[in-house]
Formats: structure tokens, sequence, C-alpha cells
């Protein structure tokens, strides 16, 4: 009954995901002022007081709701504790400067004994953090340095999100096949865009598995991928969708956080794959599906064991099987039909493995199959490749390092520019 309860709750929370990033209010900036959010104290349920929990968590965000992302990571954060009837204090709004460290230290001396930061770029000042207060667990989602820094108490978290995208292109790619038999277009002007935050890794990974996927059902599809230079500028990201559509795009999708992109869309009448949470109630006609990271096992993973004094894993990356790669509902008003049970087929066969995301048969470079290449997982000053990461026809993204390594330029798909 207690897990039926915990069940319940985990999917009353994701409905409030869902909501919150088809809202109006999603589409205002994100303020650059730096504030505390939240303070709460969640009444202890039956199954914490039996388990003696007893922790305060602090959480660190770039952003606040109005940020796709960081609504993901809040409302997962809200759900872990309410889960485990822990206290928790949220900070919103921290840029990845030293704001980051004073805000972890300022959650120190309220007493957090476990902190979480949601930003590539909050890394080198969580780092900080850890080495200046040994006694307090430090977790980092999205970086890439736990693994050699070799602190007890600093960890690193990510999860197989190119799973997730490769899902989602494979509903892109069925969307197109029913336009090109609508007699929309020909099967050669298949040709999706991409709103691009960054041009490194975790953004190369994403929209090539959103692309693989894409061409799994759809063969003829390619793609073009322009970059904003920001995680969070809906101008930008509203400008760039427009203008992929203008190039011929028949379906757009993003690794960025504002409503943007997928509003172009909805103004175009162009198909949209969003990420992070559905948009379907600012965008009925257009939104197909999206993945997003479900980052609520994790945390409820992490914060037991703190409280428990056990051991956290290094670099923990989730996966499908661990409910920490979740699509949204398929909006059948704008999805091919036949989408759900597709979707369902494939990820029948990721969980499987005898589906890979980056199966080598499936791409080139330069024309050219790749046997072998060195990936920069050990991320040194210069980004040279370090370790050997295609085994047994595959390059094997997750398996060496949670955050994403993937950064192939691979056929097929066109970069209109670079911004890093």
């Amino acid at each position: 009954m207690k897990k039926f309860i915990s069940i319940l709750l985990t999917l009353a929370l994701a409905m409030g995901i869902l909501a919150g990033c088809g809202s109006s209010s999603s589409s205002g900036a994100a303020s650059s002022e730096t504030k505390e959010e939240e303070t709460a104290e969640a009444g202890e349920t039956e199954e914490a007081a039996e388990e003696g929990l007893n922790i305060k968590v602090g959480f660190i965000t770039l952003h606040d709701e109005n940020s796709t992302y960081d609504l993901n990571f809040i409302n997962a954060a809200k759900a872990a504790c309410e889960q485990l009837g822990v206290e928790y204090l949220l900070r919103t709004n921290i840029p990845e400067g030293q704001e980051c460290y004073d805000a972890a230290a300022d959650l120190v001396d309220a007493g957090c004994t476990i902190i979480f930061a949601d930003s590539f770029g909050h890394e080198d000042f969580m780092i900080q953090a850890a080495k200046e207060f040994p006694e307090v667990q430090f977790c980092h989602s999205t970086g890439t340095k736990a693994h050699t820094e070799g602190l007890p108490n600093y960890h690193n978290a990510f999860a197989s999100i190119y799973e997730g995208r490769y899902l989602a292109g494979v509903a892109a790619g069925m969307k197109l096949n029913e336009m090109i038999e609508n007699g929309e277009f020909a099967p050669e002007e298949a040709k999706i865009g991409y709103v691009g935050a960054f041009t490194y890794a975790e953004v190369i990974s994403g929209y090539t598995s959103f692309f693989l996927g894409a061409r799994s059902v759809c063969p003829t599809a390619t793609m073009e991928v322009t970059f904003t230079g920001s995680w969070y500028d809906e101008t930008a990201e509203k400008e760039a969708a427009t203008t992929l559509i203008n190039d011929g795009c028949k379906l757009i999708s993003q690794h960025a956080d504002s409503m943007g992109a997928p509003t172009a869309c909805e103004s175009a009448g162009i198909p949209n794959v969003s990420y992070n949470g559905s948009t379907v109630a600012a965008c009925p006609n257009t939104f197909i599906v999206s993945s997003r990271i479900d980052w609520t096992p994790y945390y409820v993973y992490a914060i037991t064991a703190a409280a428990n004094g056990e051991p956290i894993d290094v670099d923990w990356t989730g996966t499908i099987g661990t409910g920490s790669v979740v699509l949204t509902e398929v909006n059948e008003q704008a999805a091919a039909a036949g989408t759900v049970e597709k979707l369902e087929e494939v990820k029948a066969a990721l969980e499987a493995g005898t589906v890979q995301v980056f199966d080598t048969n499936a791409f080139t470079v330069n024309g050219d199959p790749q046997t072998s290449y060195l990936a920069d997982v050990d991320t040194d000053a210069a980004y040279e490749g370090d370790t050997e990461v295609i085994e047994d026809g595959a390059f094997r993204e997750s398996k060496f390092r949670s955050a994403p390594y993937f950064d192939l330029r691979i056929d097929g798909i066109t970069l209109l520019d670079e911004k890093y």
C-alpha cells in the first residue's frame, strides 16, 4: 500500500511538470535575480519514519520554473522530498559562477548535508564546495569530473537520455512518413530542423540520437541544426526555429529550454517534438511528444544513501529501466497513426538491447563507417580523446561516464553555424 501511494504521488508530480511546461507562463524570460525560491518541510511519510530518514536537502538551479529544463529538476526535487518526507531548501536563478559556491555554502550553513546542482557550468564551484565541506555530499547533474577528481563527497549523475531522444525521433520519422504519404512533400524533401544551445557533446549526442531515430523509420530524412549560444533565450530560439521553417524544414525539434521553438511551430503549423515536458497546452495542433530525464529516482537514491550513511555512486547513470528516461503522452491530434504502438515496440527493443542507438551500421562520417573512436571521457584541458568507445559495432555512450561524450559529426546532418 505504501509503495502504491508513492507511485501515485510521483505520477501526480509528473503531471504537474507537464502542466507547467505547457502553460503560457513558461514563455517568460527567466529572471537573472538570485533568490531563495522555496523552503519546505514535508510531512514525514510513514515509509520515511520507518526508515528513520533525518536529513535536510539543498537544491541549486540555473533558472527557475520559467525554464522547462529547470522546472523538470524542481518538480523532481519536490517529488523526491515529499516521497521521503524530508525537508529541502531550493535556490533558483544561480549563475554558473562564484554565486554557485556561495549558494552551496549558504545551504551548508542552513544545515543541508546533501546538495544538488543542475547545470554543467556549476561543476567547478560544486567541487570547490565539496573540498571545503567534506562532511557534506555534493551531487552534480550533467558534470564530467567526479570520476577523475577522486573526492569521496562529490558525485556526477546523468541518464541515457539519448534513448529517449531516439524514441522521440522515431515519432518524428513516422510523422514525416505520414506527410509524404499524404503528398505534402517528396521523400527527398523530408528535412528536419533542430534548435540547439551549444555545439558540444551533450547537444551533439542529443540531436544525433534524435536524427538516427527518425531515420530508422524515414530513411530519406536529413537534418539542419542551428545554435543559439544560450540555454534559455526565447527570442533567439523562436527566431532559429522560424529560420529553419523558412529554409524548408518540415518538422522542428530542440535542445534549448524555452517555449520559443514550439510556439514558432504552432504559429506556422509545423510539427514539433519538444524537450523536457509536454507543450500540448500551448501547442495543441503541432506538439507530438517530448522526452525528458526524470530525476526523481536519482534524488530518492542519493538522499536515502546520504541519510543512511551509505556510499553514493561516483558517476550514476539512469536508464529507461530505472524510470529515469521517459516520454510524455503522445499527442495523437498531431502524431502519425500508430505512433504509440511503434514507440512501445522500439522501447522494448532498447531495453532488451536488440536496438543500439549509436549502431555504427546506421551512420557514416565523411562517407566512412566508424570502427574505432577515442572520446574525450576524462575531460582534460585540451579536450583530447582518451578512451576507446566503439565496442561490438556500437558507440557506447554513457558506459565510461554518465555525461554524454558522443561528438561525431555524422553524414546527413548539416550544421548551419556553431556556438561554444
